[in-house]
């Protein structure tokens, strides 16, 4: 089932987070308990989540960024497209990314925009059959 993250859902996201890229889950701390609180309070962050079977083995982070151009629209942006290596392959991923292009629409945006640091063929032909253009922008990135 796809669906928005709830407040019950952190050691979930904690869990799935490492197969993204995180070596271990975060201490449980007053700084992990804000951020947690402050995705979920803001109407403009939207963890997409897939959950079987009563676990999240799939999500997307989609964030509705306010704009001034193309009209006052919006525009969207997705982060950290990760799926449970169990559960690879059986399309649990694509349906997060279906999700979010429909919260796009819904807040009227005029664009999504990923990135990924994946140079894998396949990863990048799931991006690229999810809808995705790699020749349409550039895209820079600065490590702080």
């Amino acid at each position: 089932m796809v669906r928005e993250a709830n407040r019950d859902d952190l050691d979930g996201m904690l869990e799935l987070y490492l197969f993204l890229h995180e070596t271990c889950v975060p201490e449980r701390n007053a700084h992990l308990a804000d951020t947690w609180n402050t995705i979920m309070e803001d109407p403009n962050y939207h963890l997409v989540v897939n959950e079987i079977d009563g676990k999240i083995v799939s999500s997307c982070t989609c964030l509705i960024v306010p704009n001034l151009t193309h009209g006052v629209r919006p525009y969207a942006f997705i982060e950290n497209v990760v799926t449970n290596e169990n559960y690879r392959g059986k399309g649990y991923a694509t349906q997060c990314l279906d999700y979010a292009r429909n919260l796009a629409r819904r807040e009227d945006c005029y664009k999504m925009m990923l990135m990924t640091g994946s140079k894998k063929e396949s990863t990048l032909r799931f991006y690229e059959n999810a809808g995705y253009e790699k020749e349409t922008k550039t895209a820079f990135y600065q490590s702080l």
